[in-house]
């Protein structure tokens, strides 16, 4: 498997100084005011971050150089439309950040604004593209002006700006999951077969090694079944050789909640995302649980709460991602910990099939996998895209479009329950 160029712009160790300003003393020498300084954080093309910066009280005190404040990830494509000036733009592109001191909102119906204390601009240069790790800026730097006839300096923003190669393999499933698709590899306009998905909708057999995750049975009988509860949704990911590589299937049914015709976060559908264990021919071990349910409100969402399973580590889970996806026009599920922090003490098992444990932790930090779909009642052919440094086989890569499989069919999972059938039709939706 080859994998497609990205680059991991980060911007981090982030810090302000504002001389003149009466700071409460503190050992760290990092304090916070009443009225806490925020930054913009803004790339052309991209959507606006936004991050708060801690005051430094002490001129020897300097930032975690190893903290990250807000990421940009970038392939081939997007460096071209940064390089090349655009129809209104008479140079390139700017990494800017604006400081602020504030926080936007309102008064009794009446704006309050900000104060703008200060800009630092970074242009986009051809150094951006040639793939290797650099650091663009590192230190102090003035970004305000002094007060008028004032010899003091301005405010001092301090900040670290990296550029690191973050290749990624990028997959899709070439129908939607519920028709147990191909999955292919994309790279550029080459696509090469990788696995194939097989959807089953009809609770696992006794002879099936799944059958001994379940917890309890089916009546058959029950025509009604599905305007209930969906349970039974199982999905297995082979390989080409034809041999099941990862699995995921519901565990805990998706039903209605009391009152209501939808899942509700009170009682969440859950998967279990599962692997081939090494060590017992033709049985299964736990990797992961997806849970999902409905947040109603002006645009009803779809969240999706992913945790990692491990026998080493106390409680045995690890929260790793939380997203909302609009259920009209769907989104992107991603567990990324610059954009998501979630600490984890130790490292975990890697998804590896072949027994060797690396680690999968927010200690590596930055992107980990992130998968597209679509909303409700819409044809939805996943697009997942896996960071290179978690695949060492093709194994590992394939419990992650377990995952994204688990995803997709929770949007559907997760649409409102009729309370009523219709004469004649027995469909749910």
């Amino acid at each position: 498997m080859d994998p497609q160029a990205f680059i991991r712009l980060s911007i981090g160790s982030l810090g302000l100084r504002l001389p003149g300003t009466e700071l409460n003393s503190s050992k760290s020498g990092i304090n916070a005011l009443s009225s806490p300084c925020v930054c913009e954080i803004r790339l052309r093309g991209f959507p606006v971050q936004t991050s708060s910066i801690p005051f430094l009280s002490s001129p020897e005190v300097t930032p975690d150089a190893q903290s990250v404040a807000s990421s940009f990830y970038l392939e081939e494509s997007d460096l071209k439309a940064l390089l090349a000036p655009g129809c209104f733009y008479a140079s390139h592109a700017c990494l800017e950040i604006v400081v602020f001191r504030g926080r936007k909102g309102t008064h009794c119906g009446v704006g309050i604004k900000r104060q703008q204390i200060g800009t630092f601009k970074l242009e986009v240069g051809p150094e951006w593209g040639e793939g290797k790790p650099i650091i663009l800026f590192n230190g102090w730097i003035g970004i305000g002006k002094s007060k008028q006839g004032s010899a003091k300096p301005g405010a001092e923003l301090h900040l670290r700006v990296k550029l690191d190669p973050d290749p990624r393999y990028v997959f899709q499933f070439e129908d939607e999951t519920r028709s147990s698709p191909q999955i292919v590899q994309l790279q550029g306009t080459f696509k090469q077969r990788i696995f194939s998905c097989k959807f089953n909708q009809d609770r696992v057999t006794q002879l099936d090694p799944l059958s001994n995750f379940w917890s309890h049975s089916v009546d058959s009988s029950d025509q009604d079944v599905e305007r209930r509860e969906r349970k039974g949704w199982k999905v297995k990911i082979h390989d080409l050789s034809g041999s099941a590589v990862a699995a995921a299937f519901i565990t805990t049914p998706f039903v209605p909640s009391s009152g209501c015709d939808w899942v509700a976060k009170s009682n969440p559908g859950a998967w279990l995302i599962v692997r081939p264990d090494a060590c017992r021919p033709e049985s299964w071990q736990p990797w992961g649980k997806l849970e999902a349910w409905r947040e109603r409100g002006i645009r009803d969402s779809i969240c999706c709460r992913f945790h990692l399973l491990s026998e080493g580590q106390e409680g045995g889970e690890i929260l790793m991602s939380e997203i909302l996806i609009n259920a009209e026009k769907g989104g992107e599920f991603f567990i990324d910990t610059d954009r998501q922090v979630k600490a984890a003490a130790t490292p975990v098992p890697s998804p590896q099939s072949s027994g060797d444990f690396a680690a999968l932790s927010p200690v590596h930090g930055g992107f980990v996998m992130s998968s597209r779909v679509q909303g409700e009642g819409k044809r939805c052919k996943p697009l997942v895209q896996l960071a290179m440094r978690y695949v060492t086989c093709v194994e590992d890569a394939a419990i992650f479009m377990a995952l994204a499989a688990a995803v997709d069919l929770s949007i559907e999972a997760c649409r409102p329950f009729r309370r009523k059938v219709r004469r004649g039709n027995r469909h749910s939706w």
